[in-house]
């Protein structure tokens, strides 16, 4: 594919291209403090002297054909689990659209013969009663009820008996008021309810637009499904800890009610039609007017717990950790919510554990248990799992969606250790293992309780030796294959405050000869990695595993990066793997937050299996400053809906002279959520 790359810019930055902005107010500025994991668990040292002499060996030479993964003998153990499980697989579905080249357009840009169109937008009337948006016109009030900011997930569930419609289920992750506000036009308590409105979830009506795989939102007036969920949302705690001492404050004295959900990131659909949403920097959140308890000091800088959050105590008591020591214990959660019932009050699900959630991916046990693959998104922090005790049941009816809606209060949550091979044979796999935390009724970690686990579960799965990651972020399984993809977005400090091993194999030294660039300015892991694990006998239920490094991403011509081996010289440029989905043929989809190779982040799709395996080709751009979010595949192939977050959030960016105005309805930026489509009415990427 002939390609040329765009100047390597913002290659020095401590955030790659993310703007110091989009830091601030996504998470807290995480990247620029202490990585709260201290703990020496290792990062497969075992294997580190040996591999990295042999990479670097490897690296100052003809590096382009180093091998990192299981590409030539992936159709050995891997390739064959599907068939050891008793399991017939289809033809690998080779991708043939025209890759859209980098570029640093404002605007979406999708492949010749494909169009997308926006289906809603931030403002956007979601409850009938909701005023048309104004952006000189905002209330708290109207936000609580308008399509809310920097959405993020994106899912879609079907009505039962209605083909052309669907539910959208949209996580809002976080505001930005110097985009969303006019200079000085309301006061500062105004300003923070609006935004406290703006996040949290929503959920509308879509219905098929103007070709087969395209979607727009159903009016208002015609649906009773449409539902905000916002910062101060009653929901229900649920699960073990429930009701735990730690999870009481004043406002409620039985720590199993809870007003709001934030910093909601990735998420998941369960078999039984809900949506699951992972709250992830929930620690930016909370003030501090005074001293902070000594006795949760060790828990609150395991979580990134400081005291500099964003104001909101200003306006409500509770996230003020001086008054409300215990109200961080109530965030940190996935929360389910079901669209069906917009009276039904959302619940944190404590089973799952607290830390800061990227998502919540559901799959089934060879034996019909549900199992939730979670990603932990902090430098050096961890992959888990879930497996629920009893088995989902079929069917719509009452009784089996009261069963169902309980298997994620009981079951084993589970913590990754990843093992290097060990041998000399200069490819990056090994195999691994889940290390029980704690069931519903018993805990596995020395000295700690069920509740202390689901609580403080970081500090647990600090004391069990499991693996340090990248930033583990979305996690699917493949439902042709059963093969599992974790993207690990990237790690500034690999090398330095990391050590290199074979599951974060790139280090600061690695980047710096690659890139050609001063010693000074490029640092660690910063264009990512997907890892792809194959669990034993193809079961998701199974404790144990084989893995590879599937992706290791960056300029293609770099040496250190590798794509399935497939011919480098072939493949899209790809940087910071974000979120990951699956087509109905098998084949990852990606998109990209922060891509440091100079072009819009974007989205991606690669055949994980077949002579194409390992050939990533760039799908779509999102505008200036945006990220890439979603995305999702639909079941017939004909759509894939995606999440453009923070367009324009550049620094020195303001409402008044902003850097992007897309979606282009306004002379300022507009998150939105969008469908793309073959404008021939065929599937996708076909």
């Amino acid at each position: 594919m002939p390609r040329r790359l765009l100047p390597l810019i913002n290659q020095t930055g401590p955030h790659g291209s993310r703007s110091a902005m989009t830091c601030h107010y996504r998470c807290g500025d995480a990247c620029d403090k202490p990585i709260p994991n201290t703990s020496d668990n290792q990062h497969m040292s075992q294997v580190l002297t040996s591999v990295v002499a042999r990479r670097s060996l490897l690296m100052g030479g003809a590096a382009a054909s180093v091998t990192v993964g299981l590409g030539a003998t992936l159709a050995g153990p891997a390739a064959a689990a599907g068939e050891a499980a008793g399991k017939r697989r289809a033809p690998a579905a080779e991708l043939a659209f025209r890759p859209v080249q980098p570029n640093v357009r404002d605007n979406v840009t999708v492949p010749a013969g494909y169009d997308y169109d926006v289906i809603v937008s931030w403002g956007d009337r979601i409850t009938p009663d909701a005023p048309r948006f104004n952006v000189y016109k905002q209330t708290p009030h109207a936000q609580a009820q308008q399509f809310g900011y920097n959405c993020d997930y994106v899912g879609v569930l079907p009505i039962e008996g209605k083909k052309n419609r669907a539910i959208l289920g949209v996580n809002n992750e976080y505001t930005d008021p110097e985009l969303m506000f006019p200079t000085d036009w309301y006061d500062d308590a105004t300003q923070k309810r609006i935004e406290m409105a703006a996040h949290g979830f929503s959920i509308l009506e879509i219905e098929r637009g103007r070709r087969d795989g395209a979607w727009k939102q159903r009016a208002v007036g015609k649906t009773k499904l449409n539902r905000r969920i916002t910062a101060e949302t009653p929901m229900r705690l649920t699960g073990p800890a429930a009701g735990d001492k730690r999870l009481r404050t004043r406002a409620d004295r039985k720590g199993r009610t809870v007003h709001g959900t934030f910093g909601n990131c990735s998420g998941g659909m369960t078999p039984w039609g809900t949506f699951l949403s992972g709250e992830e920097n929930f620690n930016g959140y909370f003030d501090a007017s005074g001293d902070l308890d000594p006795a949760y000091a060790d828990s609150y800088a395991r979580y990134g717990l400081t005291g500099e959050g964003r104001g909101w105590s200003g306006v409500d008591d509770r996230f003020d950790l001086t008054t409300e020591p215990n109200e961080p214990y109530r965030h940190g959660y996935v929360v389910e919510i079901d669209p069906h019932r917009p009276n039904a009050k959302p619940r944190k699900l404590t089973m799952l554990g607290r830390f800061k959630h990227e998502g919540a991916t559901t799959s089934l046990s060879e034996d019909g248990r549900v199992v939730v693959y979670l990603g932990d998104d902090e430098r050096g922090d961890y992959i888990y799992k879930f497996v629920s005790r009893q088995k989902f049941r079929k069917g719509n009816g009452p009784k089996a969606h009261e069963h169902n809606v309980g298997l994620l209060e009981d079951g084993t949550l589970y913590v990754a250790k990843f093992t290097g091979d060990g041998l000399d044979d200069d490819e990056y796999d090994g195999t691994g293992e889940w290390i029980a935390l704690t069931s519903a009724t018993e805990s596995y970690v020395d000295g700690m309780s069920v509740a202390d686990v689901l609580i403080d579960t970081r500090l647990a799965a600090d004391t069990v030796s499991p693996t340090k990651m990248d930033r583990p972020e979305d996690i699917e399984r493949n439902p042709v294959t059963g093969r599992v993809y974790a993207a690990l977005t990237n790690n500034s400090a690999r090398g330095a405050d990391h050590p290199v091993d074979e599951a974060n194999p790139l280090d600061s030294s690695m980047v710096r000869e690659s890139l050609d660039a001063p010693l000074t300015s490029a640092s660690g892991n910063r264009n990512g990695y997907v890892l792809e694990w194959v669990e034993r006998g193809n079961d998701a239920g199974a404790t144990a595993f084989r893995w590879n490094l599937f992706l290791v991403c960056g300029d293609p011509e770099a040496p250190e990066t590798y794509f399935g081996g497939f011919p480098k010289e072939q493949v899209s440029p790809i940087s910071c793997p974000d979120n990951v989905a699956f087509d109905p043929a098998g084949n990852l989809w990606i998109s990209t937050d922060g891509n440091v190779l100079g072009s819009n982040d974007g989205m991606f799709a690669v055949p994980t299996r077949g002579r194409e395996r390992g050939n990533v080709r760039q799908f779509l751009t999102v505008p200036v400053a945006a990220e890439m979010c979603g995305p999702l595949v639909s079941q017939d192939g004909l759509t894939v809906f995606a999440a453009v977050q923070h367009p324009g959030e550049s620094d020195g960016a303001t409402f008044e002279e902003p850097t992007s105005t897309w979606p282009h309805t306004d002379r300022f930026p507009r998150p939105s959520v969008i469908c793309t489509y073959r404008i021939d009415n065929q599937r996708i990427g076909r």
